[in-house]
């Protein structure tokens, strides 16, 4: 059983543990496998590539790799891969600002090194798609668009929050949930925006294809519609699921000390959120 102890300012952890060089290659390298995979499945899969297929398939792509990805490095990174992702969880104090800068520019490196290496691998197969550059479908609106990419991110946030932020989610099925949030709205939304929900993801081919569609309407469609989506979803889970949660179990009256010592305090849980699950309801 953990000792309780009263609350010395001096021996309370520091409210997030800060990250270090491990996790930091490991965005690069999750962001980097995540844009390799889809890039290559969308080239591949285009009009002047091996054959047409339909998004069901490239859904699959995505839950695959994103499920590979969450289950070899969310211990290490926390497996963001995503600056949406990354925007959500600093607002939300589960990560340091510093840090979540530096995840931000390490994952759209590894969006960039991916979109390269897919356009070395492939020759005029990738012109059609613009090596896997998102784009508005005429099918949809700009604003459509933008709602189309704040509902796929909404949806990827909130598996995320359920399965990896929640303290009581089984994390043996983080993977698989967050994996399968992101399949379900490739599947759905795919044919009207090219499915983002990652400024990484979107920016890298981009980059790389010279192909923005259009400068306005990139950052308002894959820019601001996943970080508006990841907030929504990230501050909702935890209004609607995380602070009943917390007011029920009282453990926002707990923190834990430096050597595993329960403190006891009002609101301190609140207070300093610390790095361990019974800290993060809040």
């Amino acid at each position: 059983m953990a000792t309780l102890m009263t609350a010395d300012p001096t021996d309370i952890p520091d409210a997030i543990e800060p990250r270090g060089a491990a996790a930091y290659v490991a965005e690069f390298l999750g962001t980097f496998m995540l844009v390799l995979f889809v890039a290559v499945i969308v080239i591949v899969n285009s009009r002047d590539g091996l054959g047409f297929t339909d998004w069901a398939v490239i859904g699959l792509v995505h839950a695959f790799v994103l499920m590979l990805l969450v289950n070899s490095l969310g211990g290490t990174s926390g497996a963001h891969f995503n600056p949406a992702v990354t925007a959500t969880l600093t607002a939300l104090r589960k990560i340091t600002p510093a840090d979540g800068l530096i995840y931000v520019i390490v994952q759209l490196a590894g969006a960039v090194a991916a979109a390269l290496v897919a356009k070395a691998l492939l020759t005029d197969e990738g012109d059609f798609v613009h090596y896997g550059a998102v784009a508005v479908s005429p099918h949809t609106t700009k604003f459509g668009g933008f709602i189309c990419e704040v509902i796929g991110t909404f949806t990827l946030m909130w598996a995320i929050m359920a399965a990896a932020v929640n303290p009581r989610a089984p994390r043996a099925w983080a993977g698989f949930m967050i994996g399968a949030a992101l399949g379900l709205g490739v599947m759905t939304f795919g044919f009207l925006t090219g499915a983002g929900f990652n400024p990484a993801r979107a920016f890298g081919p981009a980059i790389v294809s010279g192909e923005f569609g259009g400068v306005g309407t990139f950052l308002i469609v894959y820019i601001v519609g996943p970080l508006v989506g990841g907030l929504l979803a990230g501050t909702g889970y935890t209004a609607v699921v995380l602070r009943p949660q917390a007011a029920e179990s009282g453990t926002t009256d707990v923190a834990v000390g430096p050597e595993g010592g329960l403190i006891v305090e009002r609101d301190i849980g609140r207070e300093r959120p610390g790095t361990r699950p019974i800290d993060k309801l809040d």
